[in-house]
């Protein structure tokens, strides 16, 4: 049952935003809702996010998860935990306002929808190709070798590494056209993803699918493998959604 807002209201109008999400991708997703808390307004500033327990509650998240994501928040200027009787989390006036009109300067001209949507077309298609046509000896081994190359990455390389990653499976599933309008694609996610911080719970989340991923891949699991990357794609679609939208 919905506790109280931040104004000691019932909490109707947050439960468009505070719902369940979905297992795979909890944390991002999770990171995403309260981000639309914050910057729909629905929780101003200077006023408190609801108590932890409610928000894991009604986004179906453990609190674990829920203060990694708070912990996001705090780093990024968004909140800030005050003590006390009348503590909890806090939401901040926005910060630097020139930054932020850059940010939307930067995006603007971009359609995140469809972007993420074409994305999540071709990098599906691409897995689910890759499967069940089968790598063959080379193929299977630059997957596994691009794979391995992000697994002890820097922070500062991980998202070179990242792409190139998603781009040997792109082009190992036999299709130059698609090869090269993921290509493209990439590059303007790539753009979206320099706007937004790097998460270190994010990567680990990431590599974790990549692994599975791959492993679908090599065994010929067609369903697996385009689950799996429709799975993966929708994390990154909820940080930037979160972040941007």
């Amino acid at each position: 049952m919905p506790g109280t807002d931040a104004d000691g209201l019932p909490g109707d109008r947050l439960a468009a935003v505070l719902r369940p999400v979905r297992a795979g991708n909890g944390f991002e997703e999770a990171l995403e809702r309260i981000l639309q808390l914050v910057r729909l307004g629905l929780v101003p500033a200077g006023e408190r996010l609801p108590a932890e327990r409610e928000l894991a509650g009604r986004l179906g998240v453990s609190r674990v998860t829920l203060r990694e994501v708070l912990k996001v928040l705090r780093e990024q200027g968004l909140v800030e935990p005050r003590r006390g009787r009348h503590g909890g989390t806090f939401v901040l006036p926005r910060p630097d306002a020139h930054g932020e009109d850059a940010l939307r300067r930067r995006v603007r001209e971009v359609d995140i929808e469809d972007v993420l949507r074409f994305r999540e077309v071709l990098e599906v298609g691409a897995a689910g190709l890759c499967a069940a046509h089968g790598l063959g000896e080379e193929g299977a081994g630059r997957l596994r070798d691009a794979l391995a190359r992000t697994h002890d990455a820097s922070p500062a390389d991980y998202r070179r590494l990242d792409t190139l990653l998603h781009l040997t499976l792109a082009q190992l599933c036999g299709s130059p056209s698609l090869t090269a309008r993921y290509a493209a694609v990439r590059a303007s996610v790539n753009d979206l993803l320099d706007c937004i911080p790097l998460l270190v719970r994010n990567l680990e989340h990431s590599q974790r699918q990549h692994m599975a991923l791959v492993g679908a891949v090599l065994d010929g699991d067609a369903d697996g493998a385009r689950e799996m990357m429709r799975e993966h794609c929708a994390g990154t679609a909820a940080l930037l959604r979160g972040f941007l939208a």
